[in-house]
Order: structure tokens, then sequence, then C-alpha cells
């Protein structure tokens, strides 16, 4: 905000924790870093082609990808939740008519919160296409994380060309996505606006809702059909909430389709990756398995494979054309449950009886 009211989040100081507690990712040397660097920058480019030629869908030409670090991406998604909750009216107005003490505190809180969190994300995203810019209408930017997509190539032990090109052929699918397909950034953001005015800041809503989201993590440590988010959420943000899981699972099965699509004559070790990387999401430590649940990663999780069925039994029914007909307006967009049922989807926009 730039009016001089008090803004719910102190900025500046979950900058500062999500930078002081993000690692620094692999011990590389400088010579291996700015080659690792320039690789990225090089497949982001050749990515490209590959994505026009499965999806159908061609995106105007913008800046090139910003390869970064951690702290970096960090910032970046800082300035994104700021030019949204800035453009947030009703909660400048709540946050400003709370007592100076609680606003400060509450703020500071929100900020420590927020840092640790980010600072935790920072190690598990490789990449990222900014739907918000710096400011509102401005457009986003394509962002590749290097020591995340270096450790994980490491990890799997698989060819580092072949694994960063592949990372690649995801993110610029995103950027496809939303350059191709004028009404998905305003049509995304609106809903996200309408999650928040949703919102029900009453302090005996929010104790309620806080006492449901403990028991139904304590339930979610033993049981993978018990969502945490939903225990945050009041009835109408249950509703739109739906509609944003029924997009982001579009968003990214459509990536994840399109990103083994390209196929081996462009990613030889396609395969491996593919079934390396598959297992390394399953396989996660009792802390991270915690931490995934109360943030929602799970169902995150969940976007990437439900979302690609998905789109594979539309593509495998009706070919891409077909499949192109989600972009053509937002009543097009699946549900969350039309995820599910993608035969369903197809009857209702015309492309089968």
């Amino acid at each position: 905000m730039t009016d001089g009211r008090s803004e719910a989040i102190d900025w500046d100081l979950a900058l500062a924790t999500a930078r002081r507690f993000a690692p620094s990712g692999p011990d590389l040397s400088r010579e291996e870093a700015h080659s690792a660097v320039a690789m990225l920058r090089d497949l982001a480019r050749e990515a490209v082609e590959p994505v026009r030629a499965v999806t159908g869908l061609v995106a105007p030409e913008s800046s090139p990808a910003v390869v970064v670090d951690r702290t970096a991406w960090i910032a970046s998604n800082i300035t994104g939740m700021r030019t949204v909750l800035g453009s947030w009216e009703a909660l400048a107005e709540r946050t400003e008519s709370a007592p100076a003490l609680v606003r400060g505190l509450g703020s500071r809180g929100t900020a420590l919160q927020l840092g640790g969190v980010l600072a935790w994300l920072s190690t598990k995203v490789l990449g990222q296409f900014e739907t918000f810019g710096s400011a509102p209408g401005e457009p986003g930017r394509l962002l590749l994380v290097a020591p995340s997509i270096v450790q994980v190539e490491q990890q799997l032990d698989v060819d580092p060309r072949d694994f960063r090109f592949w990372v690649c052929l995801h993110e610029e699918t995103h950027r496809v996505q939303f350059g191709a397909v004028p009404w998905l950034g305003e049509h995304f953001t609106s809903r996200i606006t309408a999650l928040l005015e949703a919102s029900d800041l009453s302090a005996r809503e929010t104790l309620e809702r806080l006492v449901a989201f403990a028991y139904a993590l304590i339930r979610s440590i033993r049981s993978d059909d018990v969502s945490v988010i939903d225990a945050l959420q009041t009835p109408e943000q249950k509703g739109i909430f739906d509609e944003l899981t029924g997009l982001m699972s579009l968003l990214e099965g459509h990536a994840d389709v399109v990103m083994d699509d390209v196929g081996p004559a462009v990613v030889p070790s396609v395969e491996i990756i593919r079934e390396r990387f598959s297992a390394r999401r399953e396989q996660v430590g009792a802390v991270d398995q915690i931490a995934r649940r109360a943030l929602g990663l799970d169902a995150k999780m969940r976007q990437y494979t439900d979302g690609a069925s998905f789109v594979r039994r539309v593509v495998d029914r009706v070919g891409m054309p077909g499949f192109n007909t989600v972009w053509t307006s937002p009543q097009h967009l699946p549900s969350r449950s039309e995820i599910h049922d993608p035969d369903g989807w197809m009857a209702r926009v015309g492309l089968i009886a």
C-alpha cells in the first residue's frame, strides 16, 4: 500500500525471516553455478517451440525466463502477495480499525509465520510463472529456481540437461496458458479476490476455525481424506476454493501432460525422469508430511495427478484441438468434480453426446 495506511503483514520482516532461514542450495563451484544458469536460460528459449507444437496454443513473445536463487524467488512471491492484498480494501479497513498494539503484534506475527513458510517452500519449488506482477495489470515473469532444480536432479541422479529441459517445458506451458488465453489471468485474480473477500475475520469465527484446523491436522496424520485447508474456510469460501481447485488441477495437469508428451526425441530420458520424480513426490519424511498437509501441499500434489488424468482422457477422446475448448471461456473450465468426470465435462461443453 502506498497511502500511508497500516498493513496486515510486516512485509520487510517476512522477507528478512524467509531469507535468513532459506537454505542456499547445493554446493557448486562458481563455474558450475554459472553453467547451470546459462543452460537454463537457453533451455527456456528452446522450450517455446515444442510446447507450441504439443498444445496448439500460441502466446505472445515475452521477456526471457529469469533464473533466480531461492531468496529472489521469495522476494518475488512476497511482492505478488503484497500486490494482491494491497488491493483488498476490506483487509485494509479492518487492519486500520484495530488498536495500534494489536496491529503491530499481528503484522509481525503473521510476517514471521509467512517468512518461515516461504523459506521451507523455496526448497520445494523448481519454477513458477508469476501470475501477479509487481503491480496490478503488469505481466508476470517465468522464474526458474536454479538451486532447487540442480539439487533435485542430483537427488534423482538423472541427466542434468534432460531434467532442466523437462522443468522448462512445464513452466513454459504455464506461460503459454496465461499468454494465449487473454481472460485467464483476470479470471484467476478475480477468484483469488473473491476468496479473500469471503473471509469472516470475526474473533469468534477465527477461533472456531483455528480449533477446527488443529483437529483436522491431527486427524490428517492418520488419514489422507481429511482436509486441513477446509477447516479454515467459510462456506462461501469453500465454493470458490472448489472453483480454484478445478482450475489449478487443469493448469498443473495440462503442464504435466505437455512436459511428458514432448517425448524422448527432445528429452531422451523423459521416462526415467518421470518415474523417479513421481516416486520422489511420494517419499516424504514425517515432518515434511505434516507440513505438506498443514499447508495444503498434499492437495497440490493431487492436482498434478488428477489434472493430468483429466487432460489425457479428454485428449484421447477428442484430440488436443477438442481439449482446447477449455480455453474458450470461463464457463468452459472444469469444476472440481468434473476434474474427476472428464466425460461429464465433455458432454457439458458439447464435445460428446
